[in-house]
């Protein structure tokens, strides 16, 4: 800012071009949004060790580490060999998605997802659901079960979520097309996905331990979207 001639403070050109105030301290870095996006990209491509990714996996893995800032999560993700072509193909033949807290819901490109595929979070079935001594996303997990049944369910946040939706599975309760089972936390989180893991009772990807979190479960869920918006463009 200039002063003007009563001492009033003035924009420069620059200002008033841009409709934003001249920064007092510049920093040199990289603005332009199309950059970054590309920059970031290379760097997950360069830093990550993507020899035991499987071709088609790699467009999701990539995203969740672009989502974490973390390329050594490779080590410590699980996933079952069907688990890109059955959840591609359920997207593209509209299944809903199904996630466990709005975090995760507010982090899906809708945009992205190839046939206006529903989109719930199972906390808003909770309404008439019964109090039971259960955490409120386990008993969320009930009060949907019938959203569940052939839905892409995308866990990124509850530990407990998560066993209760495979205690379903179990049961033969629920059928999900897939589950994207990504928990964060340090009670329950690593038990419920090694459990995930181990059952496989319906397609899967995981990451082992204790990380996870809406963030990266919406941004795989997002890369699967896209891939199959291209499986229905071919």
């Amino acid at each position: 800012m200039t002063k003007g001639p009563r001492g009033l403070d003035r924009c420069p050109s620059s200002c008033r071009r841009t409709g934003r105030p001249e920064p007092l301290v510049a920093f040199d870095y990289l603005r332009e949004p199309a950059a970054i996006y590309r920059r970031s990209f290379a760097i997950v491509e360069t830093e990550t060790d993507w020899s035991t990714v499987p071709a088609d996996l790699r467009p999701v893995v990539g995203r969740m580490i672009h989502a974490c800032g973390m390329p050594e999560i490779v080590a410590d993700l699980a996933w079952s060999d069907d688990l890109v072509p059955t959840a591609t193909a359920a997207l593209a033949g509209g299944a809903p998605v199904v996630c466990d807290c709005r975090m995760v819901r507010y982090g899906l490109i809708e945009a992205m997802l190839p046939a206006a595929n529903p989109v719930r979070c199972v906390l808003d079935a909770l309404a008439d659901a019964p109090v039971v001594d259960d955490t409120r996303s386990a008993r969320a997990i009930d009060a949907a079960g019938a959203w569940l049944d052939g839905a892409v369910v995308v866990i990124g946040n509850a530990p407990t979520a998560l066993f209760r939706l495979l205690e379903r599975c179990l049961e033969g309760r629920t059928r999900p097309a897939a589950i994207l089972g990504l928990p964060v936390g340090f009670v329950g989180a690593a038990e419920s996905k090694a459990a995930l893991a181990r059952l496989a009772p319906a397609p899967f990807l995981t990451l082992h331990g204790r990380r996870g979190g809406s963030a990266i479960a919406a941004a795989a869920l997002n890369a699967l979207a896209g891939q199959a918006r291209q499986r229905g463009a071919a």
